[in-house]
């Protein structure tokens, strides 16, 4: 049995952060992580700038250093890489926690599966549920969305060259996939259910997209939705009205957004609200269980990306003050 004073499930940059905060009152949290450090950063495209400033995306009082207006993708895992190794932040990484339960005598026991298949056994005071959302995307629920063809994740272009793809969505992700899918010779098509751009497009990069769009070198289809992917077509639904469009198709990207993990936290006994989200304790972040707290976007209410990186990392600075309180430090 190991014996943890408070396991921290999750290394992304807000589970890192509250690590760090809680080493300030002298605890020493161990991080549980079911894949690499900050790998919800590593799922983004490699050539991806954040929309942030350096100084927003800043953890532990270090300073994120960059050459640029906006960090790229590299910069900001060499930034929390280092972050995590500077305050020798304790990991066990590719390691999956399966179950948390907690205990009559207090505290929690929590089950993990690491990379070879074994069950390790903890137990811990204090749990704070740091999970994410990147293994959760919003899925379509249409015909052909299981297809090999079909992604909800971007990296890279160069593997679409020649091929032609088509995007779901209006949003940041969609936009910079379709600006970069076009600069390699991509025959690119975003089929977006609004009826004009999303205004919550970069204003510096709008300009370039438009016109990409109007020289029909970028195919845009408004109030617009595929209702089933084949093996060589989508199928596009447009405006009322209008006839069903059967476009030759190579590839998908479902550019449709990600949800937190609610069904984990079901598991563990935190409640959710008619509105759909965790009941948690603004101030304190602390659950309907005593005990279990959360920090970052598994905190979100409305929409997975109302809590970034810029807001969530102070997420563990109220749990810190809350512990102190209580006096477990």
């Amino acid at each position: 049995m190991n014996e943890e004073q408070v396991i921290i499930i999750g290394a992304g940059p807000c589970g890192l952060a509250a690590a760090i905060e809680l080493q300030s009152i002298g605890l020493a949290p161990l991080v549980i992580e079911k894949r690499n450090v900050v790998h919800s950063i590593t799922q983004y495209p490699i050539n991806m700038h954040f929309f942030s400033s350096p100084e927003l995306l800043e953890i532990a009082d270090i300073p994120f250093t960059t050459a640029n207006e906006k960090p790229s993708r590299l910069e900001a895992l060499n930034y929390y890489r280092n972050v995590s190794l500077r305050r020798q932040v304790r990991i066990h990484a590719y390691e999956t926690v399966k179950a948390v339960a907690a205990l009559e005598s207090g505290g929690f026991e929590l089950h993990t599966m690491d990379r070879y298949g074994e069950t390790i056994v903890y137990r811990a005071g204090t749990v704070i549920v740091a999970t994410g959302y990147f293994d959760h995307p919003n899925r379509l629920g249409i015909p052909g969305e299981e297809m090999d063809k079909v992604s909800h994740f971007f990296h890279e272009s160069h593997p679409y060259t020649g091929m032609r793809v088509a995007i779901i969505g209006g949003s940041n992700s969609a936009i910079d996939a379709a600006l970069e899918l076009e600069r390699v010779g991509a025959q690119v098509t975003v089929v977006y259910r609004g009826a004009s751009y999303s205004p919550s497009i970069k204003p510096w990069v709008r300009p370039s997209f438009e016109s990409l769009v109007n020289k029909e070198r970028i195919g845009m289809r408004f109030s617009s939705r595929i209702i089933e992917v084949g093996q060589r077509t989508v199928t596009i639904e447009g405006p009322p009205g209008t006839q069903l469009e059967h476009l030759p198709n190579d590839f998908v990207l479902a550019m449709t957004g990600f949800h937190p993990d609610r069904a984990f936290l079901i598991s563990i006994g935190v409640t959710i609200e008619p509105e759909g989200y965790p009941t948690f304790n603004d101030s304190t972040m602390e659950t309907n269980i005593p005990g279990v707290y959360l920090a970052g976007v598994v905190a979100s209410r409305r929409e997975a990306n109302e809590i970034f990186i810029e807001t969530g990392r102070f997420h563990g600075r109220k749990i810190a003050a809350h512990l102190m309180k209580l006096g477990q430090n």
